[in-house]
């Protein structure tokens, strides 16, 4: 996964984590906007989520932030 993807990712979660708590639940589409401004990287976004990993539609911002630091 691209660093500045990583990045993103922990920026997004961590943020919606402060604003919602730590139950809050995301999707791969929470790091992106409305429109598809850039595809390669809403692709490796999807893949890691839905084909690597086979995670849930929403998964939990704390999970997701702890596989991303981890490298998985």
């Amino acid at each position: 996964m691209h660093h500045s993807l990583r990045e993103k990712i922990i920026d997004v979660c961590t943020k919606k984590i402060a604003k919602k708590g730590e139950n809050v639940g995301v999707s791969f589409y929470a790091f992106f906007a409305n429109k598809n401004d850039d595809p390669e990287l809403l692709m490796e976004a999807a893949t890691w989520w839905i084909h690597t990993h086979q995670l849930d539609h929403f998964e939990k911002a704390r999970k997701i932030i702890t596989m991303v630091e981890a490298g998985r």
